[in-house]
């Protein structure tokens, strides 16, 4: 099962607040952790949201928003996408990372939609075979 892990936002990393060397540390030693057992397939942090963009539908509508946003509990400041066998292997691993943050933080894992999913979505046909191809090229551009 594929999972992404988001690191929420703090007042903090929102305001750009560099980690300390020992936190750099720590967090290396669990990515190289998460490695050496074939759970992390990707992860990065991310910059504040002053750097951000925001895009607003509304039917044809769009409308482009400036960062920061102000509401930082629903912020992601990183992630990790995870190859996991079920949700409660992900949880033991959360349990396990160093507090990304200098004060409470919340590390949010969520399910990501797999093929098997979207084969029960595609009952006329056509986009689940679209959706395959799409990611062949993927894996071949970065492989």
């Amino acid at each position: 099962m594929k999972v992404i892990v988001f690191v929420k936002a703090t007042a903090d990393s929102e305001a750009a607040v560099p980690p300390t060397a020992e936190l750099l540390t720590a967090m290396g030693n669990y990515n190289e952790e998460l490695v050496k057992a074939g759970i992390m397939l990707g992860g990065e942090g991310l910059k504040p949201s002053s750097f951000a963009k925001r895009v607003h539908f509304d039917g044809p509508n769009r409308t482009v928003i400036d960062g920061p946003f102000t509401e930082t509990k629903e912020l992601v400041a990183g992630f990790w996408i995870w190859e996991v066998r079920n949700m409660e292997e992900a949880v033991e691993w959360v349990k396990r990372c160093p507090n990304p943050m200098f004060t409470a933080s919340d590390i949010d894992i969520r399910p990501m939609y797999g093929m098997e999913d979207y084969k029960e979505w595609d009952k006329e046909g056509g986009w689940l075979e679209q959706e395959v191809k799409l990611r062949e090229q993927i894996e071949a551009k970065n492989a």
